[in-house]
């Protein structure tokens, strides 16, 4: 356990310091808002092309290691989603208790644990699990909670806005750009290729500080019921559904099928209370992310001492 230690606490330390900042008033929060837009549209893009630049298109898609990632996660959101009705929280809550359920903070806290534990294989991990992420959990839950605040709106309308703000993503386009590059060999010239070294390099530690910055101020009280099912939900049915999943679409690199259960064991992504926020949900978005990052020093090292087992 104490090797466990050794390998994560320098990511919570990271968080910490993050969050220390924004209490002592170093950073405003303004400042970490900004951090983690320089990770969300510059770093991890970079890192995701360099991923997929790097190897040929057919090392890197694996189609058992998403079709496993893609059923675990539909299998928890639809728990995720019952149960958030059956607490009565409105439509627009439970669509988001189960993005929260599922949606995991891949670029922020998954990949520097990752790339920590498992080395290089991690950021092909990282670029199957945003395809997942990017291309069906965030859009199912966006457009069932979209449909839910827009009664007006027919869901052709709902899916077509939601696909539109999607292929805007940074992170799609890189995902693209780097496909493109693996198809065709070609090679990034040699002073482009360095910058996107420098920039994936600094995609992890910057996005450790930014999102202990965005926990300042959480709260969590009156919200028991609701933030169990989301926090135990994310850190513990999701990774195991998961690992049950590549029971059924089982992968033949045990570096990927590694990473495919310690991505789905972090806490969910660090826009959550930004989305929470577009439908009124912010108080319960933020508050579940505050407790769940706080939860998973635990259970994020007792799934590495399983995986290790």
């Amino acid at each position: 356990m104490s090797d466990l230690l050794t390998l994560t606490l320098p990511l919570f330390l990271l968080i910490a310091l993050g969050y220390a900042a924004v209490r002592g008033g170093l950073f405003a929060a303004g400042d970490v808002r900004t951090l983690g837009s320089f990770v969300l549209y510059v770093a991890l893009p970079a890192l995701i092309v360099r991923a997929f630049s790097q190897r040929p298109l057919g090392d890197i898609f694996d189609a058992n290691y998403v079709a496993a990632v893609a059923l675990g996660g539909l299998v928890v959101f639809a728990i995720g989603w019952l149960a958030a009705r059956a607490l009565a929280l409105p439509r627009e809550g439970a669509a988001l208790a189960a993005m929260g359920m599922v949606a995991a903070n891949t670029g922020y806290i998954g990949y520097p644990l990752a790339a920590l534990v498992l080395g290089p294989g991690a950021a092909v991990a990282l670029a199957l699990n945003l395809l997942v992420e990017n291309l069906l959990i965030i859009p199912l839950a966006l457009a069932l909670a979209e449909s839910a605040a827009s009664q007006g709106q027919r869901w052709p309308q709902v899916l077509r806005g939601t696909a539109q703000r999607l292929l805007r993503s940074p992170l799609i386009i890189a995902i693209a750009a780097g496909t493109l590059l693996s198809l065709s060999g070609l090679q990034l010239p040699a002073a482009a290729g360095k910058a996107i070294d420098l920039l994936a390099t600094a995609s992890a530690p910057v996005a450790l500080f930014a999102i202990g910055g965005m926990l300042h101020g959480s709260s969590v009280r009156g919200l028991a019921a609701p933030l169990a099912l989301i926090v135990t939900g994310k850190l513990v049915l999701h990774p195991l559904a998961v690992a049950l999943a590549l029971q059924v679409f089982p992968v033949a690199d045990p570096v990927l099928a590694t990473a495919a259960v310690l991505l789905a064991a972090v806490p969910m992504i660090a826009i959550y209370p930004v989305l929470g926020q577009r439908f009124g949900q912010q108080r319960l978005t933020a508050a579940a992310l505050l407790v769940s990052v706080l939860v998973s020093v635990l259970t994020v090292n007792g799934v590495l001492w399983l995986l290790g087992r």
